[in-house]
């Protein structure tokens, strides 16, 4: 098994291009039936779903609109957690949305831009993730209709996800050993 070492840590292959590819080719493929005669918008959230999107939108044929958002985090003496939500330039009323992820962990990220992108009032919400980790999961969320793979509670790099800011340039994802 190949191995690789991010800053100081040590990493082994989770899963394969070629086989992301494959899936996200069928995921692609779903996309295209159901919004067939739509046109939805894809919100690409950065940073880390950048490498899935561009693989995802060659596989989309219908006619589509992009944006990209960035959502930070900002912690305070408390520990509590304000969130800000950056890039949403368009009108999305009465618009077919799709999120693109790269991981929906614990979910609370997500819960944060799903509140947000809600307030515009979409026709739909649908949430397309490369990874999810059902186990790590706290909150339930019926707009994630699209997941290429369910992994489990292990600390992933590669394919757009980063450990220090390194190893978002790996086309294939690892976990950590």
């Amino acid at each position: 098994m190949s191995k690789i070492q991010i800053d100081n840590k040590e990493f082994e292959i989770l899963l394969e291009h070629d086989h992301i590819k494959k899936r996200t080719h069928l995921i692609g493929i779903q996309l295209n039936v159901v919004y067939e005669k739509r046109v939805p918008v894809f919100i690409g959230v950065l940073n880390g779903s950048f490498m899935f999107f561009a693989d995802l939108m060659k596989q989309v044929e219908i006619a589509v609109e992009v944006c990209f958002v960035k959502i930070a985090s900002y912690k305070g003496e408390e520990r509590s957690e304000t969130k800000a939500l950056f890039g949403l330039n368009m009108d999305l009323k009465g618009r077919d949305v799709v999120i693109v992820e790269d991981i929906i962990d614990t979910g609370e990220t997500l819960n944060y831009l799903l509140k947000e992108i809600n307030k515009h009032e979409p026709a739909s919400v649908a949430v397309c993730a490369l990874l999810m980790k059902p186990t790590k999961m706290q909150y339930y969320f019926k707009e994630i209709n699209y997941v290429v793979f369910e992994i489990e509670d292990d600390f992933v790099v590669g394919y757009g996800l980063d450990y220090n800011g390194l190893g978002r340039n790996l086309k294939d994802v690892y976990k950590a050993c």
